[in-house]
């Protein structure tokens, strides 16, 4: 082992591995295993508060492609190589694998993993592996032709493990099961918090959430206070003498761009936006709002595998544009390209770029055949994106976000929730953009269906009557909606909650745009404008009238017909009486 201090993160999804290879590991001197996290979701959160709160925290990340045999797992685990080494390209990755496929391992290699081990390998073998690439280095079990010993175990190393003379085993097993608890307890208590900064939250869904954070936080302490002896207690409060500084080297090894005067670089002020995304990602999907999206008609799994595309490509554009040095005035030059490119990146992708489909006879190539939308999806869809000069600059060049007629700081938890509002609608946005020349051209054909569609919209009826609702979506906005929001200064946001896609506003500026608007959008606004001066003076003379009309009905008209009511009962009471008497007298004559 190298006197410097390896700090691991192993992600794996097997409970018995990870508590194995855990335990094995912290019995070697000069090695901590920062966190043990199941998810990728998870990973993701933790490195985003490591890179916030000390970079220094961990210098290797150890992990596995999903459950190491499904092939749709091994592809989401390349997917999320991809994204771990485009948000942190100086940490070093090592692959510890059931797998051994070639073409899986050079898909790995190719994106920037540093090294693999299959699982099994023994443990003297895996703890050079793991400090030759935390030092810079790559390690390949092909390359290097080392032997595995069939009845090699990751438990059961071939040299004794030193064990520190103050830990009895019953002790470390305590104290593992305590920060394998802990880390549980870390991962959802990140994901319940993340759920809380939601906007447009149900009171109800907010206060069980609440609840839920209590008893995290409760749950933590009492699994520290049970689960540590008194002796750990004691060697707690002892400081610690001639710590060996940390080299630069370290510092760097967690952080994905370069250091920048601010408190944060704009990379790790990215990598912690887009993992919020992320973990919201896995929520539900649905939309719970009264507007059709283009996306509702695709499976839930659809619809976040495309936002999840639209993310990543977000980021390698947000790379180019770092790496081509632009300014911060240019930035609002190339908008509409952005737009356009991460549309066009995302169709390509999502579908194939290889891939063809028979319509009327002919074998056309989707992507090729979408692509020629742009100019309608440009107009309907891409250009009505709001703020999104406003996130690229905020992540890009770390300005201030000014957002409901209040400048946010950079690092405030006010900046990122609204930055990440922005975010989930332009991710929302790009996707009905794919979405829409799909619906316009190829909307029946049955292998779309087959491939993306729900079974809530597969019929050609329900098809043709999803289109009609989308239509007209698009003419009450462009007639009535927009007019009417432009005319009161405030942009519409889709987000997402956890009940599924919302929407909400947010205020800005508009007028601009206010100056711009003609025929009908125009007369929409002067209508509001009418309707805002004489409503209060309409009211009022409603009021007045109505006042005076109740008056009369009540005290003139009522009271009269209630004094007539009142002579007619009494007459013919009177009436009555009078009958009543000269029936008496006859009755007496006779």
């Amino acid at each position: 082992m190298s006197d410097r201090p390896l700090k691991l993160l192993l992600i794996d999804q097997d409970p018995i591995f990870r508590l194995g290879l855990r335990v094995a590991l912290e019995a070697i001197p000069n090695l901590e295993v920062t966190g043990v996290v199941e998810t990728d979701t998870a990973a993701l959160q933790i490195l985003a508060e490591i890179a916030q709160e000390d970079p220094n925290q961990v210098n290797l990340v150890v992990l596995e492609f999903g459950n190491g045999r499904s092939i749709t797992s091994q592809q989401l685990g390349l997917q999320f190589c991809r994204q771990l080494r485009a948000l942190y390209p100086n940490l070093p990755i090592l692959l510890l694998s059931s797998i051994q496929e070639q073409g899986l391992l050079l898909a790995a290699k190719s994106i920037g993993i540093n090294g693999y081990c299959p699982k099994g390998t023994a443990l003297p073998e895996l703890v050079a592996a793991m400090q030759k690439v935390a030092n810079g280095g790559c390690y390949w079990f092909q390359d290097t032709q080392a032997i595995i010993t069939p009845n090699s175990s990751l438990l059961t190393p071939n040299f004794p493990l030193p064990t520190p003379h103050s830990q009895l085993p019953f002790s470390k097993l305590r104290n593992n099961l305590r920060l394998s608890g802990i880390a549980h307890i870390e991962a959802t208590l990140g994901a319940v918090t993340a759920q809380l900064q939601v906007p447009g939250l149900p009171v109800l869904d907010r206060a069980i959430l609440a609840g839920q954070r209590r008893e995290l936080l409760a749950a933590r302490w009492l699994l520290n206070r049970l689960l540590v002896s008194s002796q750990e207690k004691q060697e707690e409060d002892i400081p610690v003498a001639d710590e060996p500084p940390i080299t630069p080297w370290l510092s760097n090894a967690i952080q994905p761009r370069q250091t920048v005067p601010s408190l944060l670089s704009p990379g790790t002020l990215q990598s912690a936006l887009f993992t919020s995304c992320v973990t919201k990602l896995q929520f539900p999907l649905r939309n719970v709002t009264d507007i059709p999206l283009e996306i509702d008609i695709f499976r839930e799994d659809k619809k976040r595998e495309l936002l999840y595309l639209i993310l990543q490509k977000l980021a390698e554009q947000l790379d180019e544009l770092r790496a081509s040095q632009i300014d911060i005035n240019q930035l609002y030059e190339v908008k509409v390209s952005l737009l356009r490119e991460l549309w066009q990146a995302a169709i390509t992708d999502f579908f194939g770029k290889f891939s063809r489909i028979e319509l009327e006879n002919q074998n056309i190539e989707i992507v090729n055949y979408l692509l020629l939308s742009i100019e309608v999806v440009q107009r309907d869809i891409l250009n009505k994106i709001p703020l999104v000069c406003e996130l690229y600059s905020y992540l890009m060049f770390q300005t201030e976000l000014n957002i409901d007629n209040t400048s946010y700081p950079v690092i405030s938890a006010e900046a990122k929730s609204q930055a990440l509002m922005i975010l989930e609608n332009l991710l929302i946005q790009v996707a009905n953009g794919v979405v829409q020349p799909l619906l316009n051209s190829l909307a029946d054909a049955e292998v779309i269906k087959q491939n993306f569609y729900g079974q809530q919209l597969i019929s050609t009826r329900e098809i043709e009557r999803f289109r009609n609702d989308l239509s007209w979506k698009y003419r009450l906005k462009k007639y009535i909606n927009e007019p009417k929001a432009v005319f009161e200064s405030r942009y519409e946001l889709f987000v997402i909650a956890p009940r599924g896609i919302a929407n909400t506003s947010v205020y800005a500026p508009r007028n601009h745009e206010l100056k711009k608007l003609s025929n009908i959008p125009l007369i929409v606004t002067l209508l509001l404008e009418f309707s805002d001066a004489i409503a209060p003076r309409l009211k009022s003379l409603l009021a007045f009238v109505g006042s005076g009309i109740v008056f009369i009905l009540t005290q003139i008209i009522g009271r009269g017909l209630g004094l007539i009511g009142r002579g007619i009962l009494q007459g013919i009471g009177n009436a009555s009486s009078i009958e009543k008497n000269f029936r008496r007298n006859s009755d007496r004559f006779k």
